[in-house]
């Protein structure tokens, strides 16, 4: 453990607890908003949204791989959400032709409008409570 004073301590846990707190606030803002408006969880939105970025950046999709270190979601985690995505439409898997094991998603045409229709309000949510001291 780092020889800290018990000031600069103190100083450190508050500031650990801050960001607890900020980050509590906006998880809880973003799972409230897009599910009562778009139907969509904090983790739905965030794969959404980072697919629809790659598909921004020239790539129509993602492994699966790459995906759970971007959403910070294990892979079984990640696994069940795209289950579920799957389930409503959302996003399609595909396996890898060049290697059997990797697994690929990417957004169906319902994904992408949905992605549209709620990425105002998730950016509104973070720019209200990330924005605000």
């Amino acid at each position: 453990m780092p020889d800290l004073d018990p000031a600069a301590e103190r100083t450190l846990v508050e500031e650990w607890r801050g960001l607890l707190a900020r980050h509590a606030a906006t998880a809880c803002a973003l799972d409230r908003e897009l599910n009562d408006r778009h139907g969509l969880g904090m983790s739905d939105f965030e794969v959404l949204d980072r697919l629809a970025e790659s598909a921004g950046g020239g790539s129509e999709k993602l492994r699966v791989q790459e995906l759970s270190g971007a959403v910070h979601l294990s892979q079984s985690a990640l696994s069940r959400l795209l289950g579920r995505l799957e389930r409503d439409g959302l996003v399609q898997r595909a396996l890898c032709s060049a290697d059997r094991r990797g697994v690929y998603v990417s957004l169906t045409p319902e994904g992408r409008a949905r992605h549209r229709e709620a990425l105002p309000t998730q950016r509104e949510v973070l720019a209200r409570t990330l924005t605000s001291p």
